[in-house]
């Protein structure tokens, strides 16, 4: 639930980050804007989705999350020399949570359930 928990929390901050590009849209840039806008809204939509079929006990919705949280740790990585470790430092804790959470024996004991039902 610790696992379902965080990748809604990640999947609201790409909501807000998909709202306030499109609050920040230009004409100058206006396809980059779109479509920056229409990856983070998506992101987000997917993100929520694995995240309730993970409080719902869907065995499926693993594997994408943890497909994110390696993007995640990915871009903690790029992160470390821009302006300070607060961000890297984040992004790969709570990456590295929802990887221990979702590969847990506890987690995948329930999740397996699941396959069996």
């Amino acid at each position: 639930m610790v696992a379902a928990s965080l990748v809604a929390v990640e999947a609201f901050v790409l909501l807000t980050l998909g709202v306030l590009e499109l609050a920040n849209l230009r004409v100058i840039r206006l396809t980059m804007g779109l479509t920056t806008t229409a990856f983070f809204l998506l992101a987000a939509a997917g993100l929520a989705w694995c995240a309730w079929s993970l409080w719902k006990v869907r065995r499926w919705a693993r594997g994408p999350v943890v497909m994110a949280q390696l993007i995640q740790l990915g871009l903690a990585w790029n992160f470390r020399d821009v302006g300070g470790l607060v961000l890297p430092l984040s992004l790969a804790l709570v990456a590295l949570l929802v990887i221990v959470g979702l590969l847990h024996p506890a987690t995948t004991e329930v999740l397996e359930e699941d396959a069996r039902l």
